[in-house]
C-alpha cells in the first residue's frame, strides 16, 4: 500500500471518528433537553391543574379577594419583568 493511500485512510478513520463523537455528543445534549422538557412540562400541567381547582372554586362571595390575588400576582410579574429589562439595557450600555 502507498502513503497516500495510507494517508487517506487515516483520514477517512478520523473523519468517521469525527462523526461518532459527534452523535454521541448531540445525544447527550437531546437527553438532557429533554428530560428539562418533560421536568418543565408537567411543573406546568400541575400549575394548569392547580388554577383549574382555584377557577372551579370561585363563586360571587370569593370572587374579590380571588381577583385581587390575581392582580397582585401580574403586578409581580410585570414588575420582574421590567426589571430584567432594564438590566439588560444596562449591560448593553457598557
Amino acid at each position: 500500500m502507498s502513503k497516500t493511500s495510507a494517508r487517506w485512510l487515516l483520514v477517512l478513520g478520523l473523519v468517521i471518528v469525527g462523526f461518532g463523537v459527534g452523535i454521541y455528543l448531540q445525544d447527550l445534549k437531546h437527553q438532557e433537553s429533554t428530560k428539562a422538557a418533560w421536568k418543565a412540562n408537567r411543573f406546568n400541567v400541575a400549575r394548569f391543574n392547580k388554577i383549574m381547582r382555584y377557577a372551579g372554586d370561585m363563586n360571587d362571595q370569593n370572587w374579590a379577594s380571588m381577583r385581587d390575588s390575581i392582580g397582585s400576582q401580574l403586578d409581580s410579574l410585570m414588575i420582574l419583568r421590567f426589571r430584567k429589562e432594564v438590566d439588560s439595557i444596562k449591560k448593553a450600555k457598557k
